[in-house]
């Protein structure tokens, strides 16, 4: 009787909003224990991309009304102990709980209507026999139709192409055997059409080496155009492709030569297609102050081209003002070869850097010093609108107070957000980087300094009387010595 009414005090009834349940740690068990499938979204408030998913699991949840499908929503800013609990970490997580385990759900892709999530219970849940349709209307459709052409439904290729329709699940997908469509775009059997009303897009031939992860690439490249404009619309498009190498034009829609240099980056855009993705930005629309931001781009020095990986976020720079198909061409080429030099951003060296006690570096200037074989210098990474490293600053300049006798030492710091660092720096900002002399290595975080200095305010301070004590001391023996 006590564990029965332990289990109702943690387990209280599910308050719900329309036909969405929604979740707390006091009654998520009792909703898995109580549906046999669970799709859950773990959300953060204020979220564009949260907000869009909601709205997907209103509209689906009244279509599955009365099935064993239960959807529910969890917000993991007020529910912090289950989302730890679950290793929720993304900010747009979707699972599906099956049978009450907790320890196993299936990964959603994040949908973007509701049909999408009816899409993906019933192809997770179906078979390829599920994908067979009537071409006749697909062929016609302004949307993309992705269509396997098999010769046998029960070869491993169609289960390759069902689990890709799987996991996308805003894309029509549909199986024929149909030799009339394969004759009509001259192909031959086991291969996949990307068709758009009636025009084939590209096709791909599956080989025994094709893999899910192969064909969803293609498809999802494909299924953009080979020059995207970057909006608020097409931002989670671009950001979630596969493809990681980003080609990015900066240029004003409205100057005279948009027409022209557009054309030449969409005509290399074509050489490129599933190695770099091809995105455009208008410098002269307002809603992409950030993104210009980001790669420090003013909209007087458009138009130019950046080249970046989203795994290192190192940019390139593409060092021309011409911008022709063969010039773009030629600069892609070189990043993927490895031969292309990083952008090294870096502010203008301030007047009189070098006569303050905390020297001020900039990117021009931080290799000639950082690496000076002769000086050990220690250098704080900081960014100016942080609350962390505007704390240091006051005991920076007293750690370079108590060290200005030392000719050998050098304390300075930088801007990292102003500033690209081309080196290893572990860690968040702040960050404290010593960079000994007598060439020892390129980098080196020094444990005992980076506890000393980052622990806390009374470790800092016992560091620095300690730097002070040192002077002192030598001080004393030079004045023995004369």
């Amino acid at each position: 009787l006590r564990v029965e009414t332990l289990r109702q005090a943690e387990d209280k009834p599910s308050p719900e909003d329309g036909d969405v349940l929604q979740l707390k740690k006091g009654n998520f068990n009792r909703a898995l224990r109580k549906n046999k499938q669970l799709l859950v979204h773990f959300y953060v408030p204020l979220s564009g991309e949260g907000h869009r998913i909601s709205a997907a699991f209103e509209g689906a949840a009244a279509e599955l009304q009365g099935s064993e499908v239960k959807l529910a929503v969890v917000d993991v800013a007020k529910e912090k102990d289950l989302a730890k609990e679950l290793n929720v970490t993304g900010l747009a997580t979707i699972r599906l709980y099956l049978a009450g385990d907790k320890h196993n759900p299936v990964t959603c892709p994040a949908p973007h209507t509701s049909a999408s999530i009816l899409a993906w219970l019933k192809r997770r849940a179906g078979s390829a026999a599920d994908l067979i349709a009537d071409l006749s209307q697909s062929e016609s459709s302004e949307e993309l139709t992705v269509v396997g052409f098999f010769k046998e439904l029960d070869h491993e290729y169609v289960q390759v192409f069902y689990d890709a329709a799987v996991d996308l699940p805003d894309v029509n997908f549909a199986v024929t055997q149909n030799n009339e469509v394969i004759t009509k775009y001259g192909l031959t059997h086991d291969v996949v059409l990307l068709l758009k009303q009636s025009k084939l897009i590209q096709a791909y031939k599956m080989t025994p080496q094709t893999s899910k992860e192969m064909l969803i690439v293609f498809i999802t490249v494909y299924q953009m155009d080979p020059v995207t404009e970057y909006t608020g619309q097409t931002a989670t498009q671009i950001l979630s492709s596969p493809v990681l190498n980003h080609a990015l034009l900066f240029v004003n829609k409205s100057s005279a030569a948009f027409k022209e240099i557009h054309s030449a980056f969409n005509g290399a855009a074509e050489s490129y297609r599933l190695k770099i993705l091809f995105v455009w930005v208008d410098v002269d629309e307002p809603r992409n102050g950030r993104m210009m931001e980001y790669f420090r781009v003013r909209s007087f020095e458009a138009p130019l081209i950046r080249l970046v990986n989203l795994t290192d976020h190192v940019t390139y720079h593409l060092p021309s003002d011409t911008l022709d198909v063969h010039t773009i061409k030629a600069f892609c080429q070189s990043y993927l070869e490895g031969e292309a030099k990083p952008k090294m951003q870096s502010q203008p060296i301030p007047e009189g850097w070098d006569q303050r006690p905390v020297k001020e570096l900039v990117g021009m200037t931080l290799e000639k010093v950082g690496f000076n074989p002769d000086k050990t210098v220690f250098v704080l990474f900081y960014l100016p609108y942080s609350a962390a490293s505007r704390a240091l600053f006051p005991l920076w300049e007293e750690l370079a107070e108590a060290l200005k006798g030392r000719e050998d030492v050098v304390v300075a710091r930088i801007d990292a957000s102003a500033n690209d660092i081309n080196m290893s720096v572990q860690g968040g900002y702040p960050s404290l980087c010593l960079f000994p002399a007598l060439y020892a290595e390129r980098v080196r975080n020094t444990p005992v300094l980076l506890f000393c200095l980052m622990e806390s305010d009374e470790d800092r301070r016992k560091y620095i009387e300690a730097a002070k004590a040192e002077e002192a001391k030598k001080a004393n023996q030079s004045k023995d010595e004369l």
